[in-house]
């Protein structure tokens, strides 16, 4: 069985740009947050590929999870934590409910290399 990840919104560029490091993971299955969905389809309209975008938003919805109350606490006292870090909140959110779904998150954010739970994969 192919592992489940997931991708947070530098994941999500990374394999559009067609970073070879991240070829195997075009075919796992994944989630992601709402959050992180609203990230990529903003990053990709200031882009000017709104086609694109529509395209993934279509595609990628139905994987992309809400959170609750816990997972906003724990995700606010995260960013708190590591303060000193460059955290965006989608990936505080999409952190923490990786953790509690026990799921790799995807990343390539420096910012997440040395956390647990983290499959970190540097840019080419």
């Amino acid at each position: 069985m192919t592992k489940l990840y997931f991708f947070d919104t530098f994941a999500f560029f990374e394999i559009i740009e067609k970073n070879p490091k991240y070829f195997v993971y075009t075919q796992s299955p994944f989630v992601t947050s709402k959050l992180n969905l609203f990230e990529l389809y903003y990053n990709l309209l200031r882009e000017g590929r709104e086609e694109l975008a529509l395209e993934l938003l279509d595609k990628c919805y139905p994987y992309a999870l809400d959170f609750n109350k816990d997972v906003l606490v724990y995700a606010a006292q995260f960013k708190l934590l590591h303060v000193k870090r460059k955290l965006s909140m989608a990936d505080c959110i999409g952190y923490v409910m990786a953790k509690k779904f026990g799921i790799p998150f995807l990343t390539g954010d420096k910012e997440f290399a040395s956390f647990e739970n983290v499959e970190f994969v540097p840019r080419s």
